[in-house]
């Protein structure tokens, strides 16, 4: 996309840009909500800097034709001259405490607004899926979201308050204007609207620059985190990488630096050959007044006041037409907002706590999922059943989908066919929370939070996170205990490298302090353990399994691994080919098929031999 391409000033663009206007009764119903007291201050000061301008006009006349009638009288009232000298200054300080009171209180709202449109755009992530955060067009909507909306309808409000403020001072200046001349209101009104019609257009084409450019700018932003942030930059210094990703940094800003010069000069060489026309509006203006001063037809101090008010009003129309572009501008952004907030959430309707035949354990009948956008599942026709005590090992290569399979069982994914269900319920009709209390999970690509030990450990369960003696009975039975008391400040220290004080640990030690986690759920009776040893040594990854099949009497326990190892001691195998269950059974079993279970059992076996 380029700016290059002029889009006439047709109907059709009009009422899109009067449609979009629509979100201006959002954004004041966002700022009203936010803070009653300070939008009320807003108008109230809003209305009082509209209303003295032209007051001071008023009363600058009154000066001048004072002192001219002083000049010529025998006898002048200097007394009532400075009574209306003094009057100016108490307005002048009025408007000058109005402006200060307005900008105090569009700091305090812009404050308190960035922090509630941020937690709504957060509250909203939270309620949306994993495969939402899997799609690439949904980060450019959360980006976009997150990037402007936290300041755009405080923008949006001021600009509606100033251009309220404008309104009254112009009714004021049109009143007193009349009186010269019907026509010079028309001229005062008419000249700014060239430029207005340019800048609208000009904030459109901006505004879909910014939206062409999303992935972009996320590329950006990745490559910042690639080249600063401490779990990349030891490869990146290792590999020498450094230098390419700084060149593809400065390559994607140069390719946009092109369009962002294209628009401005643009909009700078329009806004300055229209601006002319206001010029030439209001020198004209201008001559008219004074020579109808000098004609006689109005008083020294009407010409002062009619060129003040000519100056001003031709300032608050500029203003006021800026305003509501920049409204219209607003309004486009925060249309990234509101689409984000839109976003569609899947209704999970269950309610239910517990199944009607608890001894049943889970099942899946015949599930398939697929990605959205994919041509091929993921799973393809997986059925299994696990009761409580027993143990299943899911074994095949990288890509296979034995990490789905435990998504969808967290209910993180939703078959595309096919049913799971949990002591003879199906998983649609359980409570979401209810059913993954009941579920202690480590994911291969498990959270290094950088929060202290205790927080990190207490996080596999939010109702008892701040609950030391959980942590610590979880560590125990995660086998992280030990390093952890070798810790001066036990669980209080603080992990990772981002805040001060605190301490990275080896990847063997993350894996505890994860195993850990799935254990704080003392409660649940399905244990998942995804590749949950795979940067120990031998000695501890044996130690860890004994422990685990002490710790998990009458659970379901379900174990991702490539260590042959671990896994033949598990009642249930199943070997997962493209999303297919081609071999299951146990391991001895297994073993006399000969099949692909038995060729990666010896491959892995000669390595030790």
């Amino acid at each position: 996309m380029t700016t290059t391409d002029e889009e006439p000033m047709s109907v059709g663009f009009w009422r899109r840009a009067l449609g979009v206007f629509g979100y201006s009764r959002r954004a004041l119903d966002l700022v009203w909500t936010t803070s009653r007291t300070l939008t009320l201050v807003l108008a109230v000061l809003t209305i009082i800097a509209g209303v003295l301008p032209a007051a001071i006009a008023y009363v600058g006349q009154l000066i001048v034709d004072g002192v001219v009638e002083a000049m010529n009288s025998a006898s002048p009232d200097t007394l009532s001259v400075l009574w209306l000298l003094a009057l100016e200054a108490v307005i002048v300080v009025i408007v000058a405490a109005s402006q200060r009171g307005i900008s105090a209180s569009q700091s305090l709202l812009r404050a308190r607004l960035g922090h509630r449109v941020n937690v709504m755009i957060l509250e909203k992530a939270l309620t949306l899926q994993l495969t939402n955060f899997e799609d690439s067009e949904f980060y450019d909507k959360l980006n976009q979201a997150r990037r402007e909306a936290s300041s755009r309808p405080l923008s949006l409000v001021t600009k509606t308050f100033g251009l309220v403020q404008n309104a009254i001072s112009l009714t004021s200046y049109a009143v007193l204007l009349f009186a010269f001349s019907p026509w010079a209101v028309l001229i005062l009104l008419c000249a700014g609207l060239p430029s207005f019609f340019a800048e609208a257009k000009f904030s459109g084409d901006a505004f879909r620059l910014f939206r062409w450019r999303s992935p972009q700018f996320r590329m950006q932003m990745y490559l910042e985190t690639v080249i600063a942030r401490e779990d990349s930059v030891k490869e990146v210094k290792l590999f020498q990488l450094g230098p390419r990703l700084l060149q593809r940094y400065r390559d994607i800003f140069d390719a946009l630096f092109v369009e962002d010069r294209r628009l401005t000069l643009r909009r700078d060489t329009w806004g300055f050959l229209l601006g002319i026309i206001s010029t030439v509006a209001f020198y004209g203006a201008y001559v008219w007044i004074v020579i109808a001063t000098i004609n006689g037809e109005i008083t020294l101090g009407a010409m002062t006041m009619y060129i003040l008010l000519f100056r001003q009003g031709q300032t608050a129309v500029a203003a006021s037409l800026s305003s509501i572009s920049g409204m219209y501008e607003d309004n486009l952004y925060l249309s990234n907002l509101y689409e984000y907030l839109g976003q569609p959430v899947l209704s999970r309707p269950g309610e239910a706590s517990q199944g009607p035949e608890p001894g049943r354990g889970l099942e899946f009948k015949n599930v398939s999922f697929s990605y959205p956008g994919a041509t091929e599942n993921a799973l393809d026709g997986i059925s299994l059943h696990i009761r409580p005590g027993e143990s299943l090992a899911l074994v095949g290569e990288n890509g296979s989908g034995k990490t789905t399979l435990i998504k969808l069982l967290t209910r993180l994914y939703e078959p595309t066919t096919g049913s799971i269900s949990l002591d003879g319920l199906p998983l649609q009709e359980w409570d979401v929370e209810a059913l993954r209390q009941r579920t202690g999970v480590i994911f291969q690509d498990f959270g290094r939070y950088q929060f202290s030990v205790g927080e990190n450990i207490g996080a596999g369960d939010v109702r008892h996170i701040d609950d030391p003696e959980r942590w610590a009975a979880a560590a125990d039975t995660g086998m992280a205990a030990p390093f952890i008391d070798a810790m001066p400040d036990g669980y209080e220290t603080q992990l990772g490298r981002w805040f001060k004080g605190g301490r990275e640990l080896s990847g063997g030690q993350w894996q505890k302090i994860a195993l850990s986690r799935a254990f704080m759920r003392s409660d649940a009776d399905i244990l998942v353990l995804d590749e949950p040893t795979a940067a120990m040594d031998a000695p501890s990854e044996a130690a860890i399994f004994e422990h685990f099949r002490s710790a998990s009497d009458n659970k379901i326990t379900i174990l991702i691994s490539h260590r042959f190892s671990t896994v033949r001691a598990a009642d249930q195998i199943v070997v997962i080919h493209n999303g297919k269950i081609i071999e299951r059974g146990n391991h001895e079993s297994l073993l006399k098929l000969s099949g692909q279970y038995a060729s990666l059992f010896n491959l892995q076996a000669q390595g030790y031999q």
